[in-house]
C-alpha cells in the first residue's frame, strides 16, 4: 500500500509566527506550546486551526516471542485487559473520558476471539484480526510480508472511516503482552544500537528476567541478521500486528493531513518505522512524552524530537498522549482565542 505524505507547505510560516509573536505575552514565554500551535497551523494550512473530535487508537496484539519467556506476565493478559478496556476500567478510559477524546479498541491480532456482539461494538471494539497472534521471532519471522501489509492496510482503513466522521487528530496507543520485546528490536536493528541500550523491564522484570530477556533478543537479532534500510522486513520480522497496523494508522492519518499524537516506548518504535518509509510523517507528529522504560530516550533522541512531557510513565495504553491532548488543545486554543498586542491595546516591548 502506497501512502502520499509531504511536509506541509511553509508558505504560511511567516504569518503564523507573526500572529504568536504578537499575542499579549513576552515573546517565546509559552515555551513548546508556540511550536506546537506552529506546527498545527501549518499542517491544516490555516491561521485559525481547530482540533476535531480527537480519536485514541489503542491497538491490540499477541506475540509468540512470549513463549521464550520473555515477560512475567502470560499471554492471556492481552485479552484480559482489552475485555477492561471495554468495560471502561482501565487508566486509557479514565484520561480519554476526562478529556473528552473517543477511544477505539482495536483487536489487530490477539489470541483470544471476541464476540461481536452489540454490546462489545457500541464499547469501541474495532475487529481488524489479522490472525490469532504472531510467531515467535526467535526462530522465523512474526509474521509475513502479506500479513504485514494487510495490518498496514487495516490500519489504513480504520483511519479513513475516522476521518470521514470529522476526525483530525488521533492519539495512538497499544496493549500486548511481549510487545516490548518487539519494539526493543526494531529499535535496535532499525537505529543501529545494541540490544542492550534498547531493552527494559517491560511489565516489571527483575534483573534475571531481564538478563534473559536481553539474551533471547539478542539471539533473534542475530539469527535473523537484517538490514536497517529495509523496513518494512525489520517490522514483518519483529513487530506485533497491533504495532504493524499502528504503522498503517499513523502514515495514512498523516497523508490525510492530520496531527498524531505519539505516545511512548512502542508507539514510538511503530513512529520510528513509519519514519524510515515516510520520513515526511514527522511534521505531523507531537510526541507527548518521554517514558521512563529503558530505550525510549534514545529513540527519541535518534529522531531529534522534543516530548511535551516527562512524568516517568511507562503504562502504554495512549496514557501519556491522552494526558498531554489538554496542552496540544491549549497551543491551538491560544492562537486562536488570546488577544494580541494590538487587540488589547497593550503597550509593546520598547
Amino acid at each position: 500500500m502506497k501512502f502520499n505524505i509531504t511536509q506541509p507547505n511553509q508558505a504560511l510560516k511567516s504569518q503564523l509566527e507573526h500572529k504568536i509573536n504578537h499575542k499579549t505575552k513576552p515573546l517565546g514565554a509559552l515555551g513548546m506550546l508556540e511550536a506546537v500551535a506552529l506546527q498545527i497551523g501549518l499542517i491544516q494550512q490555516t491561521l485559525t486551526p481547530r482540533l476535531s473530535h480527537a480519536n485514541m487508537l489503542v491497538f491490540a496484539g499477541d506475540h509468540g516471542i512470549v513463549e521464550a519467556g520473555v515477560s512475567p506476565y502470560p499471554q492471556a493478559v492481552t485479552a484480559q485487559m482489552v475485555l477492561n478496556f471495554l468495560q471502561g476500567g482501565a487508566a486509557i478510559n479514565v484520561f480519554t473520558k476526562q478529556n473528552n477524546m473517543h477511544l477505539s479498541v482495536v483487536d489487530s491480532g490477539v489470541n483470544y476471539e471476541f464476540s461481536h456482539s452489540l454490546d462489545l461494538t457500541h464499547a469501541g471494539l474495532i475487529h481488524a484480526k489479522v490472525a490469532m497472534g504472531t510467531r515467535s521471532f526467535l526462530s522465523e519471522p512474526a509474521m509475513t510480508l502479506a500479513q504485514c501489509e494487510q495490518a498496514l492496510a487495516r490500519g489504513a482503513g480504520i483511519v479513513d472511516a475516522q476521518v470521514a466522521e470529522g476526525c483530525n487528530v488521533f492519539g495512538f496507543g497499544e496493549m500486548g503482552i511481549g510487545n516490548t520485546s518487539s519494539a526493543s528490536c526494531l529499535m535496535s536493528v532499525l537505529c543501529d544500537l545494541p540490544i542492550e541500550q534498547c531493552v527494559g523491564r517491560g511489565t516489571g522484570l527483575d534483573d534475571a528476567g531481564l538478563a534473559h530477556k536481553t539474551n533471547i533478543l539478542a539471539q533473534a537479532i542475530a539469527y535473523h541478521h537484517l538490514s536497517s534500510s529495509d523496513a518494512m522486513q525489520v517490522l514483518a520480522t519483529f513487530g506485533g500486528f497491533e504495532i504493524a497496523m499502528m504503522v498503517g494508522a499513523m502514515l495514512q492519518a498523516a497523508a490525510k493531513q492530520c496531527t498524531l499524537l505519539i505516545d511512548g516506548f512502542i508507539t514510538t518504535a511503530a513512529l520510528l518505522v513509519a519514519a524510515k518509509l515516510q520520513p515526511e510523517i514527522l511534521h505531523y507528529c507531537v510526541f507527548t512524552h518521554c517514558s521512563d522504560e529503558s530505550g525510549h530516550k534514545k529513540m527519541l533522541d535518534y529522531l531529534q524530537v522534543k516530548p511535551l512531557l516527562n512524568i516517568d510513565l511507562r503504562l502504554g495504553e495512549g496514557t501519556g498522549a491522552a494526558l498531554a491532548y489538554p496542552l496540544v488543545l491549549a497551543s491551538v486554543n491560544f492562537l486562536n482565542e488570546m488577544a494580541s498586542f494590538e487587540s488589547a491595546s497593550v503597550s509593546q516591548k520598547i
